[in-house]
């Protein structure tokens, strides 16, 4: 794992999961783990010689040595949240019925 300070001063644990053949999730933990619904994800499309072959899977932490400081924050810049926030989690259909 290594770690990414985001410009609000968060340092943010990064680490590679769910490696395929010519793609790898980049997750940005959040320093909190009580607040594991900040934590946030990216994917990166892989174009080196794995990615053509479909029996091939990249390495994890060889992703991560391999990405510079530039692309870590372009990815936290893209990445998404991993949980909906609370209010999307809501069904207001199902609560109707439930009263």
């Amino acid at each position: 794992m290594r770690a990414y300070t985001s410009p609000d001063g968060t340092r943010w644990g990064v680490e590679a999961r769910a490696p395929g053949a010519s793609n790898i999730m980049i997750v940005f933990r959040h320093p909190d783990a009580s607040t594991s619904r900040m934590n946030r994800y990216a994917w990166i499309n892989w174009k080196g010689a794995e990615s053509r072959d479909v029996a091939a899977r990249l390495d994890e932490q060889g992703t991560l040595d391999a990405l510079g400081d530039a692309e870590i924050a372009r990815l936290f810049r893209r990445s998404m949240p991993i949980a909906a926030p609370h209010q999307l989690l809501r069904n207001p259909a199902v609560e109707s019925h439930s009263r």
